[in-house]
């Protein structure tokens, strides 16, 4: 007995449409032309940036020549960096004036104190503390002994032990070549001599007295001089004998002007 159901045909195999392209049968998916745009774009993006960071030989060396000509100075790098060219601030050749004058003003101050540093070193060498006084102010350094050190009262004759002081005193002003004043200084006591008709003559008397030793220990006579004040520069009252005993006084002065003067190359005197 033949079984019939061998006689019929298989099923044909069915291949459904893709329901992505339509019905159209096949095609990539939308994203793929998403994606090749991207990659197109970051592309472009890659080749800027290489064209930007690749500069040609010439040019860079026009922009080096033309960047030295402007600064003033050769020290531009002669390659560059993808991160960028950094400039650091060049200093000028030349020093303005307030740079002068202030590098000035500090070597001016800076020799005061040493002079004053000097100074102090002999006043407690030879164990003049009290006799000598020695400050800085704004005149400059001012170097301070007594008339009752120096001089007898109402005289301009040094007293001995005055001239042994002053001799001392010398051994450090020689060693500056700084112009120098004396000045002499009075209380308010009147004073009429025949010799001295009022405390003008007196006080400009005993700076010169001091000028004179001063000279005669070594040191330049063009770099000295001797100047009066009588009573009208107290540094105390003259209404008590020890306010009296301070104002007469003889100052040996470096004045700041003079030492400027003498580090600008100028005349001292």
């Amino acid at each position: 007995m033949v079984d019939e159901s061998m006689d019929e045909a298989p099923p044909a195999l069915v291949v459904p449409a893709d329901d992505d392209d339509g019905g159209k049968g096949g095609g990539s998916p939308e994203w793929m032309a998403t994606f090749a745009d991207l990659v197109t774009l970051l592309m472009c993006f890659f080749v800027l940036l290489f064209a930007m960071s690749t500069t040609q030989q010439e040019t860079f060396k026009e922009l080096v020549e033309s960047l030295r000509s402007a600064l003033g100075v050769q020290s531009v790098p002669e390659t560059g960096t993808r991160e960028g060219l950094t400039m650091h601030a060049v200093p000028s050749e030349e020093p303005t004036d307030n740079q002068k004058i202030d590098e000035l003003g500090g070597m001016v101050e800076k020799e005061i104190r040493e002079i004053a540093s000097e100074v102090r070193e002999m006043i407690l060498f030879n164990k003049l503390g009290g006799l000598v006084n020695v400050s800085e102010s704004e005149t400059g350094v001012v170097i301070t002994m007594s008339d009752l050190l120096l001089f007898s009262a109402g005289e301009a004759i040094l007293s001995e032990k005055g001239a042994d002081i002053l001799n001392k005193v010398t051994a450090v002003l020689a060693q500056l070549a700084y112009h120098v004043k004396v000045k002499g200084h009075t209380d308010a006591s009147p004073i009429s001599t025949g010799r001295y008709p009022s405390n003008w003559e007196l006080s400009a008397s005993r700076a010169a007295a001091v000028v004179k030793l001063l000279v005669a220990s070594g040191l330049d006579p063009s770099l000295i001089s001797a100047e009066g004040y009588a009573q009208y520069r107290p540094v105390a009252t003259n209404d008590t004998e020890k306010g009296r005993a301070r104002n007469r006084r003889v100052e040996i002065v470096y004045e700041r002007d003079a030492i400027a003067r003498s580090f600008a190359g100028m005349k001292t005197y």
